[in-house]
């Protein structure tokens, strides 16, 4: 199993994020948020991700910086549970929306919560489209 997080698979186009951003759609495990855009199918990466913490609950870039850190971990320890079912390529904004400092545990165990309700959304959508194409 790939414990790493490539250069390649860092969301850093600001045409993706911004098309994140308006056609995007969401899923919340508190104080955890997850945007997610169907990438397109000839991207060399399954997923592409960026992560996010709001300076209007940390001023200080220390803070800031700290759980960037973290969820860029939790992401890297967890991503095995996106790589190995989801059915296309996916763009992702990964943000830590609160002033309350959870610690390294609680973060990822919401981390593992908040993929699983993804992967419950995105197979939603997949199994639509299935059946309108039958």
């Amino acid at each position: 199993m790939n414990f790493t997080y490539p250069k390649n698979e860092r969301l850093k186009s600001k045409t993706t994020i911004g098309l994140l951003f308006s056609e995007g759609k969401s899923a919340s495990k508190y104080p955890l948020r997850l945007v997610y855009r169907q990438a397109e199918e000839n991207s060399e990466e399954k997923i592409k991700i960026g992560v996010s913490v709001s300076k209007k609950y940390f001023k200080r870039a220390v803070d800031r910086n700290y759980f960037k850190r973290v969820l860029r971990e939790t992401y890297r320890l967890n991503k095995h549970l996106l790589l190995d079912n989801i059915p296309h390529p996916y763009s992702l904004m990964f943000f830590y929306q609160s002033k309350d400092r959870l610690s390294y545990e609680e973060i990822n165990t919401k981390t593992i919560q908040l993929f699983e309700k993804f992967l419950s959304q995105v197979n939603k959508i997949d199994d639509s489209e299935n059946k309108t194409e039958a």
